[in-house]
């Protein structure tokens, strides 16, 4: 942990500092979503926004060696100020099997600016069985309900068969989570 930033700005999981996203980021988490499929890739630009405008609601995994191994994209929805929306989910290959999706969704969840958070919204894939998996662990350690109804068909995204359906998963409601330190 870097020892300018301040211990709720910054955090440690086994492995990894989780930290918000910096624009500094933005080309980096580009790559670590191109290299994360079935994610789908964003451009450059809408990373480096992520970045600037929603850093308080995203985490960056940061090897001890530097490199990004892992990344949340979220927000609060603005007319649900207590649910907290996954939008992408993603961990290097290199980093996978050892929990860290899950750590880095506790983070924020710990996050003294989103205490007040008592939903967490996401779309999953019918067949994306590790996030399934991971959401699934998340509600059972908030001692929470994991609710499913489709949301987006894949005849929205205009690429044929090329998409899944998203389904929307709703954990909660769940108390708040001790505050990250």
């Amino acid at each position: 942990m870097a020892s300018t930033e301040n211990t709720h700005l910054t955090q440690q999981s086994a492995t990894h500092n989780l930290r918000r996203p910096r624009p500094a980021d933005g080309a980096a988490l580009h790559r670590l979503i191109a290299e994360c499929p079935p994610l789908d890739l964003n451009s450059v630009y809408a990373y480096l926004l992520l970045c600037e405008h929603f850093p308080d609601t995203c985490v960056v995994a940061e090897s001890a060696g530097g490199s990004i191994d892992g990344f949340i994209s979220a927000y609060i929805p603005p007319a649900s100020p207590d649910t907290l929306f996954i939008w992408q989910v993603a961990v290097h290959e290199r980093a996978r099997g050892h929990g860290l999706a899950g750590a880095m969704l506790r983070h924020l969840l710990g996050r003294p600016g989103l205490v007040h958070i008592r939903q967490l919204e996401t779309t999953v894939g019918p067949d994306n069985q590790p996030s399934r998996r991971t959401f699934s662990g998340l509600a059972s350690s908030l001692g929470a309900h994991i609710a499913e109804q489709p949301l987006f068909g894949k005849q929205l995204f205009g690429h044929g068969d090329d998409h899944d359906d998203e389904m929307l998963l709703r954990i909660g409601p769940f108390a708040s989570v001790p505050v990250a330190a």
